[in-house]
């Protein structure tokens, strides 16, 4: 396994609210570790969700007896929400904020996926597919047939999300479980990437880079090429 991680803040935002973690050592129970969060809020609040969430998953799964990683992850991030949403109401700056995240484990030859907003996971093996889904407006309509992909691409409401880590008291997590092969490539980001650059791009940018550090450069380069709009956060995992 070798990963390569990089979040640049853009060409427009003044500052940084994505947040990633890599750990390809065991974190508790699990063998290793990815996380990819996207904050939102005002200019310290978003900054705070993406990383004290992030924070808080990690050290609940170093804790959490369960080896169930589904289990594992699910605790986390229950945990983590009912937390951050406990840090807005003690403090009025903080208050509205929230973030996504994106969470992969890998053990064996499985791996284990879970998604809460529009942070993606893409796995690369004979095609660039779309492992998550986005928890999104626009992406609800296109779900329920009241709009094509392409015209999500470029709706004026495409930010807005349906899920969030600190936003309800109940929150629905998303997980997904792939078998993986040699040679699979693994791409987990925020939307300041995938609203940039498109699917058939990324998956050139990745197929065409030397080693992973490169692909990770160039897809960060090429979001901020096609304007930098938001924070662009990008993770790869090659098995």
């Amino acid at each position: 396994m070798k990963t390569f991680s990089l979040t640049d803040v853009g060409r427009v935002r003044e500052s940084n609210q994505d947040y990633v973690y890599t750990s390809e050592s065991p974190v508790g129970n699990l063998p290793n570790l990815f996380i990819v969060a996207d904050g939102m809020g005002g200019h310290a609040a978003g900054d705070f969700a993406s990383k004290y969430t992030v924070e808080q998953i990690v050290a609940y799964i170093q804790k959490a007896p369960m080896t169930s990683p589904v289990d594992l992850i699910r605790g986390a991030v229950t945990k983590a929400n009912a937390s951050l949403m406990a840090q807005a109401k003690s403090d009025a700056s903080l208050s509205g904020m929230g973030t996504t995240v994106v969470i992969a484990t890998i053990i064996g030859d499985l791996m284990y996926v879970a998604n809460v907003g529009d942070s993606r996971l893409y796995l690369l093996r004979e095609k660039l597919v779309q492992i998550t889904r986005d928890h999104s407006l626009v992406q609800e309509m296109v779900r329920m047939g009241e709009m094509d992909a392409s015209e999500a691409k470029s709706h004026p409401d495409k930010n807005i999300i349906t899920r969030a880590v600190g936003a309800f008291d109940e929150l629905e997590i998303d997980f997904f479980e792939e078998h993986i092969h040699s040679g699979d490539v693994i791409l987990m980001c925020t939307d300041g990437l995938s609203n940039m650059v498109d699917d058939t791009d990324i998956r050139q940018i990745i197929e065409t880079g030397r080693d992973v550090v490169e692909k990770v450069q160039h897809l960060v380069d090429a979001a901020n090429r096609g304007g930098g709009k938001d924070n662009i956060t990008a993770l790869i995992i090659e098995i």
